[in-house]
């Protein structure tokens, strides 16, 4: 194992250990989180020690819940007891590895995350903005307390270890056929119009992959094609609190192609959207953030038959949008001047690794 993560709590007496930050939703299941805490019950009193793992969704920083006002929901959670002992799981290969390294004390716990829960995304933060980010995540915390679940028994922070999370989808094995976009545009003072088509090969591609758009264009018209731009927008829809949707242009870049009247242009313009081009936006929609580590673009939110929108958080899509700038001609000029435009989807996700 290349790595153990592990985070002790301010009084000392409790130490979560976790073999991986990164669960991945396999449609059908999730990976199990299987996790140790190493104890060291001196100080405990009669208080018992127990696990729990939450979903939720933060629309705040810390700072504001201190004021009476929470900003974060509980979409789902599930806790258990391990000390005393009430439930032992059954012992896993992870178990086993992190039961050796946390040493004698150690006890082990399991959660199984349910498949209708939504992936981890996380807003980016402004430059300024302090605190957790806004979005989805996934947390375990153990904690010292008489009642596993009481919101009037007070839990101090040093009594109290916690690890955040990510629950991550991988791309669909089948790759499905690429989407294709075609208009015919006519103008004032042009008795024949321009035709824009634009395709590309596959429906689904991987962050940091090249993509790929084959464009045709045929100007028919009196008019000058003076310049094509593609633009990726990335649009963010939170379902959970409010209907709040907005939409960011997460790549934009212009192709001086020239198509003067009655001319063709017929080529492949290739195309990369990634988080590095991106790091000012605020609010840009990311694959959840861990503490330290780098992430990137959030990937396509995958829509599952009978679950309810409400649940997943915040929905993430991606398009395509290629478009001219027609030049106007004659007397009238700028006045003439039109854009013709196509939209493609794009769904941008991660492979799914090797076994």
């Amino acid at each position: 194992m290349a790595k153990i993560f592990k985070k002790t709590s301010g009084n000392g007496g409790l130490t979560l250990y976790l073999g991986k930050r990164d669960y991945v939703d396999h449609v059908s299941s999730v990976d199990k989180v299987d996790g140790v805490v190493k104890l060291d019950p001196a100080d405990f009193g009669d208080r018992k020690v127990f696990v729990h793992l939450a979903c939720a969704f933060r629309y705040g920083s810390d700072d504001l819940d201190v004021m009476g006002l929470c900003f974060r929901k509980d979409i789902w959670g599930q806790f258990v007891q391990i000390h005393p002992p009430v439930d032992k799981p059954a012992l896993s290969a992870m178990h086993e590895t992190l039961l050796k390294k946390a040493g004698d004390g150690a006890q082990p716990f399991s959660f199984e995350i349910p498949t209708n829960l939504p992936c981890s995304v996380s807003l980016q933060p402004g430059p300024d903005d302090k605190g957790k980010a806004c979005g989805v995540d996934f947390e375990v915390k153990t904690y010292l307390a008489m009642e596993k679940n009481n919101p009037d028994e007070k839990i101090e922070k040093k009594d109290t270890a916690r690890l955040i999370i990510r629950k991550i989808q991988y791309a669909p094995s089948q790759v499905g056929a690429g989407p294709k976009a075609d208009i015919c545009k006519s103008f004032m003072m042009s008795d024949k119009p321009v035709h824009l088509e634009a395709s590309m090969e596959k429906d689904l591609y991987f962050h940091g992959e090249d993509i790929p758009i084959k464009i045709k264009i045929k100007n028919e018209s009196n008019k000058t094609v003076k310049k094509l731009k593609i633009t990726v927008d990335q649009t963010t829809d939170i379902v959970l609190y409010s209907a709040d949707k907005y939409t960011k242009a997460v790549f934009t870049q212009e192709f001086g192609e020239t198509v003067e009247p009655n001319g063709s242009f017929d080529n492949t313009l290739t195309i990369k959207p990634l988080l590095s081009e991106n790091k000012e936006k605020r609010g840009l929609a990311l694959d959840g953030r861990l503490k330290d580590e780098d992430t990137n673009l959030a990937s396509t939110t995958m829509l599952r038959e009978g679950v309810e929108k409400d649940v997943l958080g915040i929905l993430v899509s991606y398009k395509i949008k290629i478009n001219l700038m027609v030049a106007g001609g004659g007397l009238l000029g700028g006045l003439t001047a039109s854009d013709v435009t196509v939209e493609l989807p794009l769904m941008l996700m991660h492979p799914k690794p090797e076994e």
